[in-house]
């Protein structure tokens, strides 16, 4: 057996007071394909840095095969000591030849000559990937590569690592860069590492399987270290369970969208009433707009109905901002016109996350400072809500400026999912997130009652959240289609279709057998259990309110320990309820 490019043995880095990770055991192997997983905050990128060599580590042997080059792709890259971008891509380390530089930033779409302080995000992010990649390194460590990047780059880029003869290790959110490029997985959970040899495509089922092995061990625990200790694996567990129905019902929805497609090879989706139950929210018709001599968006009709998730793709230029803009009324047409509900509310949340002030805490954001949040209309304690955004509770003190750049997203997120609005409009919102919150974010998204528009680059997750995607090829015509990113890749170009992808994530799952009917006492579970569940959450607001007199322990310690044994008892309760739920819900799907 070869050796490894690149070990390290007993690894541990401290944090403060406690240790981030310890003893762990790192070996990459000459053509490994490594998706580093873990949630925000776990610590996967101060663990690439160690392993770059970036910085030291408290604890632990780095060993390098002699003569490797090792090579790492920043998920910011640092600019500002260099005049220009192509000054920034001649100077790593590795000193890469000119012409291979300038060759791939060709094949980016990435001009070297702009100056590095006004140069955007997307283009720092493809200088980067030039120099990283033409410095001809053995190992390659990748840090949210496709961040930044428009859906062509993102291709270009997979094609370019499925060639490459070395090793790398990436961490992404990007589930179909991550299940087409890798083979083997490193899981960072809870201070631990974990080493599977299958890729990101198998990750979910191990990693429910190792979380079903816990929840089995954590029976011979406490009730309270049932309850607190395994609320985020339970929850994330439930929540990939539930979103099985939920993807069920987006199919179901596109399957009603084709019915409303209008003559084929016209851009537009129209209905044939506009009664309350079909009413339109956003009216196009004939809309161009140009910029200069170039023509952006050329005669575009649309019809946007209450319910639409609508999905907007196209590379970096084509238009997607332009259309996003003229679909939400920021943007006037030059001829055609765009029509709003007169009953639009808006919640916007753009890429730049711009509303997080860092001096704040947790708690400052979410509930001004109190201890409790208006949900669209329904009052929740602020610490079980920070529990539904998997935050731990003890977080809500925490300043927002010492949150993680995707626990932050989460955090903009559970605010402004707060607020009342039937429009939810998302530009880029997937960047900086880990694949829980992605899971959660399909999640509130298949749940609001409103319209949806999505500016994203993210394949799978287009292909898990929209009705309609909006395709722009840069010329000026926009495509309509009924479905996802697949769909529309499948109709532009048949043979490029992500055909594995697309059937995970676009079609339904092949039926279940429907060898047996639920029972009596299942049927009367399956439809009392949901009210079951709204009580137990009462019960715990309402207890949760009386625990939070600060005076109350010292006034009455009894009844604060009845309180506090009262909330966890109905968590337990609510817990298993839960998941009686769940089961009964999916055997019924299955049977149906």
């Amino acid at each position: 057996m070869a050796a490894p490019i690149l070990s390290f043995e007993n690894l541990g880095l401290s944090q403060g007071s406690h240790w981030l990770f310890r003893h762990i055991d790192i070996h990459v192997g000459q053509r490994d394909r490594l998706a580093l997983i873990g949630r925000n905050g776990a610590g996967k990128t101060t663990l690439l840095k160690l392993i770059g060599g970036q910085i030291e580590a408290d604890e632990g042997i780095r060993s390098v095969q002699p003569g490797a080059r090792v090579v790492t792709l920043e998920q910011d890259p640092d600019v500002s000591a260099f005049k220009t971008l192509h000054d920034f891509a001649l100077a790593g380390a590795f000193a890469p030849p000119a012409h291979e530089v300038e060759a791939i930033a060709d094949q980016l779409g990435i001009d070297l000559s702009r100056e590095a302080a006004t140069a955007s995000g997307g283009e720092r992010r493809r200088a980067a990937i030039a120099r990283a990649l033409a410095s001809e390194p053995d190992l390659l460590l990748l840090d949210e590569p496709t961040n930044h990047l428009d859906i062509a780059a993102i291709d270009w880029l997979e094609s370019w690592l499925a060639r490459y003869t070395g090793a790398f290790i990436v961490i992404s959110h990007d589930r179909a860069f991550l299940t087409r490029l890798t083979r083997q997985t490193l899981w960072l959970d809870r201070g631990q590492m974990r080493r599977n040899e299958i890729g990101f495509g198998g990750f979910e089922d191990w990693m429910e399987a190792v979380y079903a092995e816990e929840a089995r061990a954590a029976e011979k625990l406490d009730a309270k270290l049932k309850i607190e200790a395994h609320w985020l694996e339970r929850g994330v567990t439930a929540r990939r369970k539930r979103n099985q129905g939920r993807l069920a019902k987006l199919w179901e929805m596109r399957a009603q969208r084709a019915a409303m497609q209008g003559p084929q090879g016209t851009a537009k989706i129209a209905v044939a009433s506009d009664d309350s139950k079909t009413k339109s929210v956003i009216k196009a018709e004939h809309v161009t707009k140009t910029f200069g001599d170039r023509t952006i968006i050329n005669d575009f009709s649309l019809r946007v109905q209450r319910g639409d998730r609508i999905g907007i793709v196209g590379g970096n230029g084509a238009g997607k901002s332009t259309l996003l803009k003229l679909l939400t009324g920021e943007l006037a047409p030059d001829s055609g016109a765009v029509t709003l509900a007169k009953t639009l509310d808006m919640i916007f949340i753009d890429q730049q996350r711009s509303l997080m002030q860092g001096d704040k805490s947790v708690r400052d954001v979410l509930a001004e400072g109190g201890d409790w949040i208006d949900v669209r209309g329904v009052r929740k304690h602020v610490h079980g809500y920070l529990k539904d955004f998997l935050f731990d509770p003890s977080l809500a003190e925490a300043k927002v400026g010492t949150l993680s750049g995707g626990e932050r997203s989460r955090l903009l997120f559970a605010r402004e999912f707060a607020r009342e609005s039937n429009l939810l409009v998302l530009d880029e919102p997937t960047n900086d997130l880990d694949l829980e919150t992605l899971d959660l974010l399909q999640e509130v998204i298949a749940d609001y009652d409103g319209t949806v528009l999505i500016v994203s680059h993210d394949r799978d997750f287009l292909d898990r959240t929209v009705t309609v995607t909006l395709g722009l090829d840069g010329s000026g015509k926009v495509d309509v289609i009924v479905g996802g990113y697949a769909d529309w890749i499948a109709k532009r170009d048949p043979r490029r279709a992500p055909k594995a992808e697309k059937k995970e994530a676009a079609a339904p799952p092949p039926p279940k057998p429907a060898s047996t009917k639920l029972t009596y006492k299942d049927q009367r579970d399956l439809d009392l259990l949901p009210k079951k569940i709204e009580e137990l959450e009462a019960a715990i607001a309402r207890d949760e309110e009386a625990l939070a007199d600060p005076a109350l322990y010292t006034r009455d310690p009894k009844k604060f320990a009845a309180l506090t044994a009262a909330i966890e008892r109905a968590r337990g309760e609510k817990d298993a309820a839960e998941e009686r739920w769940l089961e009964l819900a999916e055997k019924a799907e299955g049977l149906g």
